[in-house]
């Protein structure tokens, strides 16, 4: 049993929420306040017969009042608060946080599993998530509405339907409440997680429960391997919901209240609207009126009894620490892409009582699948004695019945290739060179962390573990790619790699720095405090950001750039296949052979040569730039023209635009001067590399082809 709160504590907030005095309660007990006042303070307590008489007054059973493990039901009744309008006539049209990520199940699937990792209790054994798609219909759909108060939020979902047509998230929402009332149907996606912290701390003050219920742009994580920093991972569960409702179902790892279990909370986010006349400032919240608030109208979370979690689908799978987040009417926009591209598929699966409805639920969760697989393979990869620190699975019902059953990723399955990579590095199985199939070599690589403030100079070199293998078994997924991750081990940057040799066989690598390195890696941690002051908010690159810039320097980025030329070229040495001697296995042949050598010699041209690209290697860095490797084949000739590197974006129709070199730098064959490459004489080849200005792109790069021309010096 849980141990009770405190009786103090517990009489006041059950005479706040009952509308008692604590003179009214004396007198109805026949004592003096001064008693009363004794009990509140904790300078003493109640006899047990006199409990007897308080469980009376508050219109409860005496077990109540002895164990205090729960709210008496002489409180108000939970209702829906709806923040009023500011009295400067100021309005916001939306959560700003939550255009920060599409609603998109697979965004979502990243953002909260991140956000499990971070709360994971340091215990050894993984945070468990658990992720069930349930659509209702009919009868179901109808006593799910009559829990949440469905009549009392409809005049505030239809007065923002009004204004649709000026609103981007009024016209979401006006899109999901008309998608529920003619396909008679709702999609709740649930997220649990399991042996984590749960959301700790009082409704308003410093806490995790504040921090998720109340607030924005606010995180509170525990270790310096966490994978969130900006507070914003949170705003997608509300962007997932296309009527902008979560509800909350928290066990804590803390005590609060004297109780742990069914901390209930639920979370509106609407624009500014105006019903019966009042203006309505835009978030609500799903609760039991707080008596300390003026009014008694501001909602804070209550303690739920069984039935109330089972009816608002709410009920967890054990006591064991955690939250449910439940996202009501949950959608993803790239369903509707794949919809239009499999119109003309006669093989969708169909259901007997709605192909349409049935068929989306089983792509999210296909989806959901995919994007943990991808994300947090490693994160799910155990081996030599060390467990994994997360489990995921995914599961689809449709009124209670299942769909697709519970399905574990395996992520072995997903990313076999690496999978093997990281669990032959917790074995300690690696080698320095891969020879045999299902080898994996390992490597470690530095990475030169700058002195905090703009101070030059070094504070000390981290040794990163980069591992590569044969990518055998990745039917699907990319070749010769970096997956590179820190602490919580969820992947953070996916690149490939350019200039691999030619003939190596295809490869997967894995990139492990910060605490991912190990605990006895040097300057681990301030690594992991480095590169995750260099991740965006969507923490899937590491580049130049603001707080990397405060923090360090403007400059502080290219230390994480050299960090991906030392992982490369180690790639690319340890993917080459060895030379082989000139006496190898050649001696007999060379014998048996006679090679008869020309005697006439080619005259080389007496006038200028001008030199021909024909080997480009390009990809996308990390910070949206285009970057180049370039071979340039020289014919003979007594005088080598000058040639300008020019790199323009493809365009359907009209001229090409040109982009500005951040960097044009010469490998082998060559100099570089003012943006003009000058050959060797006597070169028959030559080399450079460069990467473009992203300040003069005028279209994101992902979207765009790059093409590559070499120029005579007068620009021809």
């Amino acid at each position: 049993m849980e141990k009770g709160e405190e009786f103090g504590p517990w009489l006041a907030r059950q005479l706040k929420l009952a509308g008692k005095t604590q003179a009214e309660l004396a007198e109805e007990l026949g004592l003096t306040r001064a008693a009363v006042s004794a009990w509140i303070t904790g300078r003493s307590t109640p006899r047990p017969t006199v409990m007897v008489d308080i469980a009376k007054a508050l219109g409860t059973d005496v077990g109540t009042v002895h164990t205090r493990t729960t709210d008496t039901q002489a409180g108000l009744p939970v209702t829906w608060y709806h923040r009023p309008g500011y009295l400067d006539g100021g309005r916001d049209l939306g959560n700003a946080a939550a255009f920060a990520f599409d609603a998109d199940v697979q965004v979502l699937a990243r953002e909260t599993c991140q956000n499990s990792l971070d709360e994971r209790r340091q215990n050894g054994r993984p945070v468990r998530v658990c992720y069930t798609l349930h659509e209702l219909t009919g009868e179901a759909l109808e006593d799910f509405r009559d829990a949440i108060l469905w009549n009392d939020l409809f005049p505030h979902y239809s007065a923002v339907s009004e204004n649709a047509g000026n609103q981007k998230v009024g016209r979401v929402v006006d899109a999901g409440v008309r998608d529920m009332y003619e396909k008679g149907r709702l999609i709740l996606l649930r997220v649990d997680d399991y042996n984590a912290s749960g959301l700790t701390g009082d409704d308003y003050t410093d806490g995790k429960f504040a921090a998720v219920v109340r607030r924005q742009l606010e995180s509170l994580k525990s270790g310096s391997g966490a994978g969130g920093s900006y507070g914003l991972g949170k705003a997608t569960l509300w962007a997932t919901s296309a009527l902008g409702l979560v509800l909350i179902n928290s066990t804590l790892s803390e005590s609060h209240e004297g109780r742990t279990e069914r901390r209930m909370i639920g979370r509106l986010e609407l624009p500014w609207r105006e019903v019966d006349g009042k203006p309505y400032a835009g978030p609500a919240w799903f609760g039991r009126p707080d008596p300390d608030s003026p009014g008694a109208e501001v909602a804070r979370s209550w303690w739920a009894d069984e039935e109330t979690a089972a009816r608002l689908h709410l009920t967890r799978e054990s006591d064991e620490p955690g939250t449910s987040f439940l996202i009501v009417g949950a959608h993803d926009v790239a369903i509707l892409d794949e919809k239009s591209s499999d119109a003309d598929d006669e093989s969708v699966d169909v259901d007997v009582e709605g192909s349409e409805d049935t068929h989306d639920i089983r792509r999210m969760h296909r989806r959901l699948v995919k994007a943990l697989g991808r994300d947090f393979w490693a994160a799910m990869t155990g081996g030599g004695g060390r467990l994994p620190l997360l489990e995921a699975s995914v599961r689809t019902m449709r009124n209670g019945d299942v769909v697709v059953p519970d399905e574990q990723v395996d992520p072995s399955a997903e990313q076999p290739a690496r999978t093997r990579a990281l669990r032959a590095y917790y074995e300690g199985t690696t080698v320095e060179r891969v020879t045999e199939a299902g080898q994996v070599a390992a490597r470690s690589v530095p990475l030169r962390l700058p002195l905090a403030g703009g101070a030059r100079g070094t504070l000390g070199t981290h040794q990163a573990t980069l591992l590569v293998t044969e990518a055998t078994g990745d039917a699907d997924a990319p070749k010769n790619q970096v997956h590179s991750l820190r602490g919580n081990r969820m992947t953070v940057r996916k690149a490939g790699v350019a200039n691999v040799p030619f003939g190596s066989n295809p490869f997967q690598a894995v990139l492990l720095v910060g605490e991912a390195a190990g605990d006895s890696a040097p300057f681990a941690k301030e690594a992991e405090d480095f590169l995750r002051a260099a991740e965006p908010p969507e923490h899937d690159r590491w580049g130049q950001t603001e707080e990397l810039t405060l923090r360090w320097s403007p400059s502080a980025y290219r230390r994480i750039n050299a960090l991906t030329y030392e992982v490369n070229s180690a790639i690319r040495e340890l993917v080459a296949r060895p030379k082989r001697s000139s006496r190898e296995g050649g001696e007999a042949l060379r014998k048996a052979l006679t090679v008869k050598k020309a005697r006439s010699k080619v005259k080389a041209p007496t006038g200028p040569v001008v030199p021909v690209l024909t080997e480009l290697d390009a990809t996308i860095g990390d910070d949206g730039e285009w970057r180049i490797a370039a071979e340039v084949s020289i014919p003979r000739g007594d005088e080598i023209t000058p040639m300008v590197p020019v790199a323009q974006l493809e365009v359907r129709s009209g001229g090409r635009p040109k982009l500005d070199w951040a960097e044009l730098v010469a490998v082998e064959g060559c100099d570089v001067e003012d943006g003009i490459l000058r050959f060797t004489p006597g070169a028959r080849r030559a080399k450079f590399r460069g990467s473009t200005d992203v300040t003069s792109h005028t279209v994101r790069t992902a979207l765009t082809r790059l093409v590559l021309e070499l120029r005579t010096g007068k620009g021809e």
